[in-house]
C-alpha cells in the first residue's frame, strides 16, 4: 500500500465575518498568503475534504454507521431532535441536535411518533439522545433536505422540502410537531428552563457509501460526521483537546468550524500559536476564503501588523 502523499496541515475555521477585526486569525492573514477559495459551509466542506462520499452527502447513513454498524442495505434520514418557534416573520429554528436530551428522555419523546412513521413505511431510530434515524427502503425517493446549518435562525418555510415529494415530508412534519407540542416532558423541560423539543429536523438522507479513500494523515474533530467519514477511510481520528490540536503535524484536519471566533481566540489560541511557529497552515474558512501561512510570513513587516 503507497504511502498518502504528505500534505500541509489544514485548520477548518468558522465563517470569516464571524472573526472580529482585532481577532489574532484576522491578524495573522495580514501576511500569510492567498488562495484560491474552497467549498463553502459544513457539507460541502465535509464533501471536499472526503471527495468520493457522495452528493449529497448522505450523512444520516454515515452517522447510523458510525454509531450503530447496521446502515448497509437501507436508506436513511436523520431525524435530530429540534426546537423551533413562531415569531412575525414566521418560524424559525432555533436549536438542532444538542437539546440535553438523556436516552430515556429521547426514547420518551419518540414513543408517540413511531407510529406515524411506520404507518408511513419507516422506522425511526434512537441511534443517541441527538441522533435519530429514519430507516428507509434503500430505493426510496428523497427530495432535498437542507442541512441544519443552513436553515439555523431562519424561516422554515424557506427549507422545507418542496415539490410532490415534499408535501409528504411537510405533512409528516407537521404531524409531529403537534405530537411533541403535547408531550408532557416539554412541559417539564420549559419548568425546568430547557428549550422544548418541539420539531424534529429531517437532512441528510441516502445509502451508505463505499469503503473511502482520503489522504489525510489524520482527523481532529468532535463532528460526528466528520469522524464517520474519517472511520469509513481508515483515517486516524481524535477528539479535539487543547493536547491533541498542539499536536497535530503535517497531512492532519483540525476542525474548528463549528466553534465561537471568541473561544478560538481565547481557549485555543495557545495551541494554534505553537503549530504556527513550527510549520506551514492551510487555513480555510467556512465562508470560502483560503490562506496559506508559513512561520517565516512573520518576517513580513512591509505586510502590517500581524502575529
Amino acid at each position: 500500500m503507497s504511502a498518502k502523499p504528505e500534505r500541509p496541515l489544514h485548520l477548518w475555521l468558522p465563517a470569516l465575518p464571524r472573526f472580529a477585526p482585532d481577532h489574532p486569525l484576522r491578524q495573522l492573514l495580514v501576511r500569510a498568503d492567498r488562495l484560491a477559495d474552497g467549498s463553502i459551509g459544513y457539507l460541502d466542506g465535509l464533501g471536499d475534504h472526503f471527495p468520493g462520499a457522495g452528493s449529497p452527502l448522505p450523512a444520516a447513513a454515515l452517522t447510523r454507521d458510525y454509531l450503530s454498524g447496521d446502515a448497509a442495505g437501507h436508506g436513511w434520514l436523520s431525524a435530530d431532535p429540534a426546537w423551533v418557534q413562531p415569531d412575525i416573520n414566521g418560524v424559525r429554528l432555533l436549536a438542532c441536535g444538542q437539546m440535553e436530551l438523556s436516552m430515556a428522555d429521547a426514547q420518551a419523546l419518540a414513543a408517540p411518533l413511531k407510529p406515524v412513521f411506520g404507518d408511513a413505511g419507516m422506522l425511526l431510530e434512537i441511534t443517541a439522545p441527538d441522533r435519530w434515524h429514519l430507516r428507509l427502503a434503500k430505493d426510496s425517493p428523497l427530495p432535498t433536505f437542507a442541512a441544519p446549518e443552513q436553515a439555523m435562525g431562519e424561516d422554515l418555510a424557506q427549507h422545507l422540502p418542496q415539490g410532490p415529494q415534499g408535501k409528504r415530508w411537510r405533512m409528516l412534519l407537521n404531524e409531529v410537531q403537534i405530537l411533541l407540542h403535547q408531550h408532557p416532558l416539554n412541559a417539564q423541560r420549559r419548568a425546568q428552563g430547557l428549550s422544548p423539543v418541539n420539531s424534529l429536523w429531517l437532512w441528510g438522507g441516502g445509502v451508505l457509501p463505499g469503503p473511502l479513500r482520503s489522504e489525510w494523515a489524520g482527523v481532529v474533530s468532535d463532528d460526528v460526521v466528520l469522524n464517520a467519514l474519517a472511520a469509513r477511510a481508515g483515517t486516524a481520528h481524535q477528539s479535539r483537546t487543547a493536547e491533541t490540536v498542539a499536536a497535530a503535524g503535517k497531512g492532519w484536519l483540525i476542525d474548528l468550524q463549528d466553534l465561537p471566533a471568541g473561544d478560538i481566540a481565547t481557549q485555543w489560541w495557545p495551541a494554534l500559536q505553537s503549530l504556527l511557529a513550527r510549520q506551514p497552515v492551510m487555513l480555510h474558512f467556512a465562508s470560502g476564503e483560503r490562506w496559506q501561512r508559513k512561520p517565516w510570513h512573520r518576517w513580513r513587516f512591509w505586510r502590517g501588523a500581524g502575529a
